[in-house]
């Protein structure tokens, strides 16, 4: 977390803007360097599965939904992103905006969603949340690995030795993913104090959960490439022939693209 400069000297919007943007670029680049290896491994799993036959599918509560979302029918995104839609919990429209909070530590509702859900045996769900401590990410991976789905954990390491969990098992979303993405984010989230103001503050999680998981699907696009696979990406309808490009995607990929169902 960044701390105020010695001195206690004011700080300025701008100068607070720079030490937030500081912060997250120094935590992009740590991500980048220290998570290579995991996001080279969940890249080409992402590609097996695509290759395979299987679908790709998202999932987050609350504010981690931000990312999960911003996989889903998205130009220059996999078009076979599915968002796995939680009612009440998929961001903060429901009101009053703290059942979304509720919802997470419900034992048994992860269960009941897949149960509703087109998930089958050799899918692919990406979980991302922050904490990992909540009974609804635990579950959600625990029950969509005994279906027989991989599943990719996104989620701040951090939280496992700095907090208790939540769920019955004592566990925590790291310890059911084949593959854990660690965002290293602090517990707590905010990147910046500052003496005038009683609460940490500049949350920095969607920044990096979001760019981490773009660099997983950019490695997959080039895994599928390398084995002669053309990618199943989208293109901007705002360029000219984009719609036309997405229309043959989507004719092609129909049985994997959910969020086109009404």
């Amino acid at each position: 977390m960044s701390e105020q400069p010695s001195g206690g000297e004011p700080q300025g919007g701008n100068e607070l803007a720079g030490r937030f943007f500081d912060a997250a670029i120094g935590m992009l680049r740590r991500v980048r360097d220290e998570d290579a290896e995991e996001i080279a491994t969940a890249g080409t799993l992402v590609a097996d599965v695509v290759a395979a036959g299987g679908r790709l599918f998202a999932f987050g509560a609350g504010h981690s939904s931000l990312a999960a979302q911003d996989l889903v029918y998205r130009a220059g995104g996999l078009a076979l992103m599915n968002l796995l839609a939680v009612p009440g919990v998929v961001g903060v429209d429901v009101m009053p905006a703290t059942l979304g909070s509720a919802l997470e530590r419900v034992d048994g509702l992860a269960g009941a969603v897949l149960d509703s859900s087109p998930l089958r045996s050799g899918d692919l769900l990406v979980i991302i949340s922050l904490s990992g401590r909540n009974a609804l990410p635990v579950e959600m991976a625990t029950n969509a690995r005994a279906r027989g789905v991989k599943v990719i954990g996104v989620t701040s390491v951090a939280y496992a030795s700095e907090t208790s969990s939540r769920h019955v098992s004592g566990t925590y979303l790291k310890d059911h993913c084949d593959i854990v993405l660690d965002s290293r984010i602090a517990v707590g989230d905010a990147t910046l104090t500052l003496d005038a103001i009683p609460a940490p503050f500049a949350p920095a999680s969607t920044v990096v959960t979001t760019a981490l998981l773009q660099a997983v699907m950019a490695t997959a696009a080039g895994v599928l490439a390398d084995r002669g696979v053309e990618p199943p990406l989208l293109r901007s309808g705002n360029v000219d022939g984009g719609h036309d490009w997405n229309a043959r995607v989507m004719r092609e990929y129909g049985d994997r693209i959910f969020y086109r169902q009404g």
